[in-house]
Protein backbone atom coordinates (compact mmCIF):
# COMPACT_ATOMS: atom_id res chain seq x y z
CA UNK A 1 0.00 0.00 0.00
CA UNK A 2 1.51 3.21 -0.93
CA UNK A 3 2.94 5.32 2.30
CA UNK A 4 0.86 8.00 3.77
CA UNK A 5 1.93 12.08 3.21
CA UNK A 6 0.48 12.72 6.70
CA UNK A 7 0.01 9.89 9.35
CA UNK A 8 -0.38 11.27 12.79
CA UNK A 9 -1.12 8.93 16.23
CA UNK A 10 -2.52 9.72 19.29
CA UNK A 11 -1.08 13.42 19.00
CA UNK A 12 -2.23 15.49 21.98
CA UNK A 13 -1.14 19.48 22.00
CA UNK A 14 -1.77 21.35 25.20
CA UNK A 15 -0.94 25.33 25.66
CA UNK A 16 -0.08 26.48 29.49
CA UNK A 17 -2.88 25.44 32.28
CA UNK A 18 -5.65 25.27 29.61
CA UNK A 19 -7.81 22.63 28.06
CA UNK A 20 -5.95 20.35 25.58
CA UNK A 21 -5.93 21.63 21.65
CA UNK A 22 -5.53 18.42 20.73
CA UNK A 23 -6.64 15.58 22.44
CA UNK A 24 -5.11 12.54 20.90
CA UNK A 25 -5.93 12.84 17.29
CA UNK A 26 -5.21 10.18 14.75
CA UNK A 27 -5.36 11.11 10.97
CA UNK A 28 -4.21 9.47 8.12
CA UNK A 29 -3.84 11.45 4.74
CA UNK A 30 -3.14 9.24 1.71
CA UNK A 31 -1.43 10.58 -1.58
CA UNK A 32 -4.19 12.02 -3.82
CA UNK A 33 -6.82 13.06 -1.32
CA UNK A 34 -7.98 16.61 -1.05
CA UNK A 35 -9.34 16.81 2.91
CA UNK A 36 -11.58 19.20 4.43
CA UNK A 37 -10.72 19.78 7.94
CA UNK A 38 -13.72 21.90 9.32
CA UNK A 39 -14.83 23.15 13.04
CA UNK A 40 -15.49 26.13 15.10
CA UNK A 41 -12.59 28.35 16.10
CA UNK A 42 -10.89 27.48 18.98
CA UNK A 43 -11.84 23.58 17.65
CA UNK A 44 -7.96 22.95 17.21
CA UNK A 45 -7.78 23.27 13.41
CA UNK A 46 -4.45 25.72 13.59
CA UNK A 47 -3.15 23.26 16.11
CA UNK A 48 -3.21 20.63 13.67
CA UNK A 49 -1.76 22.91 11.05
CA UNK A 50 1.29 23.60 12.82
CA UNK A 51 2.11 20.14 13.55
CA UNK A 52 1.63 18.49 10.32
CA UNK A 53 3.52 21.63 8.92
CA UNK A 54 6.41 21.35 11.45
CA UNK A 55 5.94 24.93 13.30
CA UNK A 56 4.80 23.29 16.50
CA UNK A 57 5.43 19.85 18.24
CA UNK A 58 3.57 17.69 20.00
CA UNK A 59 3.18 16.77 23.82
CA UNK A 60 2.72 13.34 22.83
CA UNK A 61 2.08 10.76 19.61
CA UNK A 62 3.86 10.85 16.52
CA UNK A 63 3.43 12.94 13.26
CA UNK A 64 5.08 11.83 9.85
CA UNK A 65 4.67 14.03 6.91
CA UNK A 66 6.23 12.44 4.02
CA UNK A 67 8.19 9.61 5.38
CA UNK A 68 9.72 11.84 7.79
CA UNK A 69 8.90 12.01 11.65
CA UNK A 70 8.56 15.79 11.77
CA UNK A 71 8.03 16.26 15.38
CA UNK A 72 11.71 15.01 16.12
CA UNK A 73 13.18 17.61 13.66
CA UNK A 74 15.23 20.32 14.92
CA UNK A 75 13.71 23.52 13.93
CA UNK A 76 16.14 24.05 11.10
CA UNK A 77 15.45 20.84 10.33
CA UNK A 78 11.97 21.44 9.83
CA UNK A 79 12.48 24.81 8.03
CA UNK A 80 14.42 22.50 5.76
CA UNK A 81 11.31 19.78 5.63
CA UNK A 82 8.65 22.60 4.77
CA UNK A 83 10.78 24.20 2.19
CA UNK A 84 11.67 21.35 0.08
CA UNK A 85 8.65 18.69 0.94
CA UNK A 86 5.12 21.42 1.91
CA UNK A 87 3.48 23.73 0.03
CA UNK A 88 1.96 26.29 2.11
CA UNK A 89 -0.72 28.82 1.21
CA UNK A 90 -2.26 31.56 3.84
CA UNK A 91 -5.76 33.74 4.03
CA UNK A 92 -3.53 36.73 3.44
CA UNK A 93 -1.18 35.86 0.90
CA UNK A 94 2.01 36.23 2.37
CA UNK A 95 3.90 37.63 -0.34
CA UNK A 96 6.66 40.07 -0.26
CA UNK A 97 5.09 43.69 -1.60
CA UNK A 98 8.60 44.77 -2.88
CA UNK A 99 9.18 40.98 -5.32
CA UNK A 100 7.49 41.47 -8.86
CA UNK A 101 4.81 37.92 -9.40
CA UNK A 102 7.93 36.00 -10.69
CA UNK A 103 10.37 36.75 -7.97
CA UNK A 104 8.29 35.64 -5.40
CA UNK A 105 7.23 32.16 -7.27
CA UNK A 106 11.06 31.52 -7.77
CA UNK A 107 12.11 32.64 -4.12
CA UNK A 108 11.39 28.85 -2.49
CA UNK A 109 13.74 27.29 -5.32
CA UNK A 110 16.60 29.93 -4.63
CA UNK A 111 16.52 29.26 -0.83
CA UNK A 112 16.78 25.39 -1.72
CA UNK A 113 19.58 25.85 -3.87
CA UNK A 114 17.60 25.13 -7.00
CA UNK A 115 20.04 25.71 -10.23
CA UNK A 116 19.28 28.84 -11.77
CA UNK A 117 17.89 27.44 -15.34
CA UNK A 118 15.76 24.39 -14.10
CA UNK A 119 14.01 27.10 -11.38
CA UNK A 120 13.19 29.62 -14.33
CA UNK A 121 11.83 26.58 -16.02
CA UNK A 122 9.40 25.50 -13.22
CA UNK A 123 8.87 29.25 -12.88
CA UNK A 124 7.73 29.52 -16.47
CA UNK A 125 5.28 26.43 -16.09
CA UNK A 126 3.56 27.42 -13.28
CA UNK A 127 2.83 30.96 -14.50
CA UNK A 128 1.63 29.24 -17.65
CA UNK A 129 -0.33 26.46 -15.12
CA UNK A 130 -2.28 29.22 -12.95
CA UNK A 131 -3.00 31.27 -15.82
CA UNK A 132 -0.49 34.59 -14.42
CA UNK A 133 2.04 34.76 -17.06
CA UNK A 134 0.79 38.03 -17.76
CA UNK A 135 1.56 39.50 -14.14
CA UNK A 136 4.93 37.94 -14.39
CA UNK A 137 6.64 41.08 -13.78
CA UNK A 138 3.73 43.13 -11.99
CA UNK A 139 4.23 43.71 -8.16
CA UNK A 140 1.24 41.81 -5.85
CA UNK A 141 -0.12 44.97 -4.99
CA UNK A 142 -1.18 45.75 -8.38
CA UNK A 143 -2.98 41.97 -8.53
CA UNK A 144 -6.58 41.45 -7.20
CA UNK A 145 -6.97 39.18 -4.53
CA UNK A 146 -7.47 35.95 -6.18
CA UNK A 147 -4.82 36.95 -8.58
CA UNK A 148 -2.58 37.32 -5.21
CA UNK A 149 -3.61 33.97 -4.21
CA UNK A 150 -3.02 32.56 -7.61
CA UNK A 151 0.65 33.88 -7.10
CA UNK A 152 1.02 32.22 -3.32
CA UNK A 153 0.10 28.75 -4.93
CA UNK A 154 2.34 28.97 -7.38
CA UNK A 155 4.87 29.60 -5.10
CA UNK A 156 3.80 26.79 -2.95
CA UNK A 157 3.92 24.22 -5.43
CA UNK A 158 7.69 25.83 -6.50
CA UNK A 159 9.46 22.59 -4.88
CA UNK A 160 7.45 19.99 -6.28
CA UNK A 161 5.79 19.60 -2.63
CA UNK A 162 4.01 16.16 -1.73
CA UNK A 163 1.34 17.98 0.47
CA UNK A 164 -0.41 21.28 -0.32
CA UNK A 165 -1.64 23.20 3.10
CA UNK A 166 -4.14 25.70 2.71
CA UNK A 167 -5.33 27.71 5.76
CA UNK A 168 -8.46 29.82 5.02
CA UNK A 169 -7.31 30.19 1.09
CA UNK A 170 -10.56 31.97 0.54
CA UNK A 171 -10.97 34.13 3.63
CA UNK A 172 -9.85 37.26 2.16
CA UNK A 173 -11.32 36.87 -1.33
CA UNK A 174 -14.86 37.70 -2.53
CA UNK A 175 -17.37 35.32 -3.76
CA UNK A 176 -15.57 35.21 -7.36
CA UNK A 177 -12.63 35.31 -6.60
CA UNK A 178 -13.07 32.53 -3.75
CA UNK A 179 -14.99 30.47 -6.29
CA UNK A 180 -11.96 30.86 -8.94
CA UNK A 181 -9.26 29.57 -5.62
CA UNK A 182 -11.75 26.83 -5.10
CA UNK A 183 -11.45 25.65 -8.74
CA UNK A 184 -7.87 26.16 -8.83
CA UNK A 185 -7.74 23.87 -6.06
CA UNK A 186 -9.84 20.75 -7.09
CA UNK A 187 -7.40 20.80 -10.67
CA UNK A 188 -4.33 20.69 -8.77
CA UNK A 189 -6.30 17.89 -6.87
CA UNK A 190 -7.12 16.27 -10.20
CA UNK A 191 -3.61 16.06 -11.10
CA UNK A 192 -2.88 13.92 -8.39
CA UNK A 193 -1.85 16.91 -5.54
CA UNK A 194 -2.33 15.82 -2.33
CA UNK A 195 -3.96 19.03 -0.59
CA UNK A 196 -5.16 19.39 3.07
CA UNK A 197 -7.57 23.03 3.63
CA UNK A 198 -8.58 24.42 6.95
CA UNK A 199 -11.38 26.50 6.54
CA UNK A 200 -15.10 27.64 8.09
CA UNK A 201 -16.02 27.75 4.52
CA UNK A 202 -18.56 24.75 3.78
CA UNK A 203 -19.02 25.43 -0.12
CA UNK A 204 -15.18 25.47 -0.56
CA UNK A 205 -14.75 22.58 1.16
CA UNK A 206 -17.48 20.96 -0.44
CA UNK A 207 -16.80 21.92 -3.71
CA UNK A 208 -12.67 20.95 -3.90
CA UNK A 209 -11.76 17.85 -1.44
CA UNK A 210 -13.20 14.53 -1.69
CA UNK A 211 -12.70 13.94 2.47
CA UNK A 212 -14.37 16.10 4.69
CA UNK A 213 -12.72 15.85 8.54
CA UNK A 214 -14.62 17.88 11.67
CA UNK A 215 -12.95 18.82 14.49
CA UNK A 216 -14.58 19.77 18.05
CA UNK A 217 -13.00 20.71 21.18
CA UNK A 218 -9.57 19.02 20.05
CA UNK A 219 -11.09 15.78 19.26
CA UNK A 220 -12.07 14.69 15.34
CA UNK A 221 -15.69 14.26 15.81
CA UNK A 222 -16.54 12.89 11.68
CA UNK A 223 -14.46 11.42 8.94
CA UNK A 224 -16.45 11.63 5.84
CA UNK A 225 -15.41 10.37 2.07
CA UNK A 226 -17.57 12.58 0.18
CA UNK A 227 -16.13 11.34 -3.53
CA UNK A 228 -13.67 9.00 -5.15
CA UNK A 229 -9.94 9.66 -4.60
CA UNK A 230 -8.42 11.12 -7.84
CA UNK A 231 -5.34 8.67 -8.88
CA UNK A 232 -2.32 9.34 -7.62
CA UNK A 233 -0.44 11.15 -10.03
CA UNK A 234 3.73 12.05 -9.94
CA UNK A 235 4.43 15.41 -9.90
Amino acid sequence: MTQPVIELREVSRRYDDGPPALREVSLTVRPGEAVAVLGPSGSGKSTLLNLIAGLDRPDSGTVTVDGVRVDRLSEAGSALHRRSRIGMVFQFFNLLDDLTVTENIVLPARLAGTARGEADRRTAELLELLDIGRHARAYPGRLSGGERQRVAVARALMNRPALLLADEPTGALDTAAGQDVSRLLADLNAEGQTVVVVTHDLALAGSCTNRTVRIADGGITEDVRTRDVAPEVVR
